[in-house]
């Protein structure tokens, strides 16, 4: 499969791509406004929500699977598959 050429694809998907950074923007300086702010400085979500951020100015490619892997839990190899109830 062919990718869509890069001006085709920045006109499909560039409204979509706006809003949700408005909604992240947003979002973010709803927790800057917060009360005690300074508390949540140190969460470990937060901290993974920046480097995901910083993430997105590199040009590498990949960028969303390296995204998902910050989000991701480490892969344990004895991990068993749940079984249904």
């Amino acid at each position: 499969m062919q990718p869509l050429p890069a001006a085709q694809a920045l006109d499909a998907y560039f409204l979509e791509a706006r809003s949700k950074l408005l909604d992240l923007a947003a979002m973010l300086d709803r927790i800057d406004r917060g009360a005690a702010a300074s508390e949540v400085e140190s969460d470990p979500r937060l901290a993974k929500m920046r480097q995901a951020l910083e993430l997105l100015h590199d040009r590498k490619g990949s960028r969303a699977e390296r995204i998902q892997k910050i989000f991701s839990l480490d892969y344990d190899p004895k991990w068993e598959k749940p079984q249904p109830r």
